[in-house]
């Protein structure tokens, strides 16, 4: 038996690193070693802060969390390791895995995907936002010729609007008030634009800016019968969706996104298993290295997370190293 070191929320707004037993994997587990992980800022910002819902507290489970919300409370779902012990076919590989920042765990076998060869170990903590990206894609899937409009271009926006930008004669926009955003869009393939300069007359929309002011922005660049994709998620915040003015004389489509489930468009053929496994090949671009905006050490989290969370200048995903 030995120890590991796990990052834990023990109260909103305050963070720490947690020891705890290590035993030897079970038939059917594998020890990693986790090399880096990844700070998902959207989701990861309202859980450090307390603000998951109590309705919600079952659905935004985690796999291995380990704890209850709001605090004290084990989160994230983004590390990359290498196997230590276990399975033979497994043992030395770099995989993926939806686990908290924690440098060593035992999980299932089947709970690890190893990584492709051309997708580089930083990369791939980008595995879950890009699985996100991907499922929102299949949940409101634009058509050759499309003009789409993407409100945020935070993690998960920039992967949904590079995604849109590869499909034949889709321009994609990205639309944000940080104007910073225009040199990453242009390496996307995406237009820029701020709110009030934005083109409008998007057949799809998808917002993901997290905000009450975003969602008005988005409403009000769909064309006519368009749809717009709501990909953000508030947290226990009550957001006014400004449902008035042309909103029904446009026949708008609202449609929410939410990883959890495999869009019903690919459930019946697609396990989120497999969802995984294409959101890392999708990272094989070089291009998504322009996410992964920070880093710092895992002995340095507690405090990284409270900085990311209170002042996160532009932060997109924040790296976080175990060497």
């Amino acid at each position: 038996m030995s120890e590991a070191r796990a990052f834990w929320l023990s109260a909103p707004g305050s963070g720490e690193l947690r020891r705890a037993p290590l035993v030897p994997p079970a038939p059917n587990e594998v020890l990693v070693r986790a090399l880096v992980s990844g700070v998902s800022r959207g989701t990861e910002a309202l859980v450090f802060s307390g603000h998951v819902p109590e309705s919600q507290y079952a659905a935004m489970r985690c796999p291995f969390q380990e704890g209850q919300f709001p605090a004290p409370v084990k989160y994230g779902y983004a590390s990359v390791g290498v196997v230590e012990a276990g399975a033979s076919t497994l043992l030395g590989k770099r995989v993926f895995c939806l686990h908290p920042h924690q440098d060593r765990y035992v999980v299932p076998e089947a709970a690890v995907l190893p990584l492709p060869d051309d997708v580089p170990t930083a990369r791939a903590v980008l595995a879950a936002n890009m699985e996100t990206a991907l499922n929102g894609l299949w949940d409101a899937p634009p058509l050759i010729g499309d003009r789409v409009a993407v409100v945020g271009c935070g993690t998960v926006g920039a992967l949904a609007a590079a995604l849109a930008a590869r499909i034949p004669g889709v321009a994609v926009e990205i639309v944000d008030i940080d104007e910073r955003r225009a040199q990453l869009a242009a390496a996307l393939g995406c237009r820029f634009a701020p709110p009030a300069h934005a083109e409008g007359e998007a057949d799809l929309v998808i917002h993901a800016s997290g905000s009450g002011t975003g969602l008005a922005t988005a409403l009000s660049l769909a064309d006519f019968e368009a749809t717009v994709l709501e990909m953000s998620w508030y947290g226990d915040a009550a957001v006014a969706a400004p449902l008035g003015e042309a909103f029904h004389a446009r026949r708008l489509r609202l449609v929410s996104s939410q990883v959890g489930s495999v869009a019903p468009a690919r459930r019946a053929r697609r396990a989120r298993r497999q969802r995984l496994e294409q959101a890392l090949a999708l990272l094989a671009d070089p291009v998504f290295d322009r996410l992964l905006t920070g880093e710092s050490a895992f002995a340095d989290l507690p405090r990284s997370m409270a900085r990311l969370v209170g002042d996160p200048d532009g932060a997109l995903c924040h790296l976080v190293r175990y060497e």
